[in-house]
């Protein structure tokens, strides 16, 4: 009769601490969600990944009865006195968003392990709320990433020089929203912790992180794109291996490269060279009636590349370009910060900016 009551008393207890830790994880879950929920609503204005939130918030609500509410003792658990550094600061809203996605995840594959101990269906329920969870989390990244493509005016595409960190940090501080890492010599040791550098500069500044070529180097930095030349990756395996979340952009040179690129599923693509340039050796310039065919047909962000400098930047608006890439006009200045104020300026229409000083009209792409 002993052995059965503590058998029972035991039975007891353990139930009370599933019920603690389902109780714990719905909270920590419709917190999480309710983060993400308020981005999608007041952030995006996206009516259809707010009803997405709202709905999964209300499906983990209708899990959370009095009985588990009831076991929950704020004051006897010892996490609540626990922390990170890493928690008492977020540098972006994509960094804000993946935390929270993370949390989320987190609490869901704790109630449905657990949840099979409550309920009988509680274990599937929530394998399934997981999934959906994944869904919604490559959708607003994804979109969020895309949103931010299609804002950018100017990208700077960098090369290799001492002072790369202070020059994509003048740049950024400046109003630039887009950086690709291009570097075709160094050792990949030193090309991957730049990578990872450089990323956590750009996403510091709310600006995203592309890698030129290196899918391996994408992937390891958590980068939000790669970009693919002619001789890469096609764009289909690319996106197999990044996912649909990621940005994938293609280089072209002429009208049968940029159809067949947009055909492929780039997100974007860089239209050049527009002007011969050392960064292109023996490629000859596709000139400004590329510039204009692009305007006039490509369905996808693009970017007019290739020797653009703020002495011909007009030229190439003038033409149809909205968006242009730029290397040794950035790379090259004294003043990346001003530099890429005027460029934004240029590109965004507007006309109470004024000249560059004389000094200043001597960098080119």
């Amino acid at each position: 009769m002993l052995l059965m009551v503590n058998r029972y008393n035991q039975g007891v207890q353990v139930q009370a601490t599933v019920c603690r830790i389902l109780d714990a994880n719905l909270d920590r879950a419709r917190e999480g969600l309710r983060i993400i929920e308020e981005w999608c609503r007041f952030g995006i204005n996206s009516v259809q990944l707010t009803n997405e939130c709202k709905q999964l918030r209300q499906e983990l609500a209708s899990w959370h009865t009095p009985e588990l509410r009831a076991a929950r003792d704020t004051p006897g658990d010892p996490g609540t006195e626990l922390t990170h550094p890493q928690e008492q600061q977020r540098v972006s809203i994509e960094q804000l968003l993946q935390v929270n996605f993370s949390r989320v995840q987190e609490a869901l594959r704790v109630l449905e392990e657990y949840g099979k101990l409550y309920h009988p269906t509680m274990g599937g329920a929530f394998k399934q709320i997981r999934y959906q969870v994944y869904t919604l989390e490559s959708q607003l990244l994804g979109y969020q990433r895309q949103q931010s493509l299609a804002d950018s005016k100017l990208y700077f595409v960098t090369s290799p020089i001492d002072r790369l960190f202070n020059v994509v940090e003048a740049a950024l501080q400046g109003g630039l929203t887009l950086v690709q890492y291009r570097d075709k010599t160094t050792d990949d040791r030193t090309r991957l912790a730049t990578a990872e550098k450089l990323c956590q500069l750009c996403h510091q500044y709310g600006a995203l992180f592309i890698v030129n070529d290196r899918l391996d180097i994408a992937m390891a930095v958590n980068a939000d794109g790669v970009h693919l030349g002619q001789q890469d990756a096609p764009v289909s395996v690319a996106r197999e291996l990044l996912g649909a979340q990621r940005i994938i952009g293609s280089s072209t040179t002429n009208p049968e490269e940029m159809q067949q690129a947009i055909e492929q599923g780039a997100d974007y693509i860089g239209v050049g060279p527009v002007y011969e340039t050392p960064t292109k050796p023996g490629k000859a310039a596709a000139g400004l009636d590329y510039v204009r065919y692009a305007a006039k047909y490509a369905t996808i962000p693009w970017f007019a590349i290739g020797g653009i400098s703020v002495n011909n930047v007009n030229d190439v608006i003038g033409a149809g370009g909205e968006r242009v890439a730029v290397v040794r006009s950035l790379m090259q200045a004294q003043h990346p910060t001003l530099i890429t104020q005027y460029f934004l300026a240029q590109l965004n229409r507007r006309p109470s900016m004024p000249s560059l000083p004389p000094d200043y009209s001597d960098n080119h792409a």
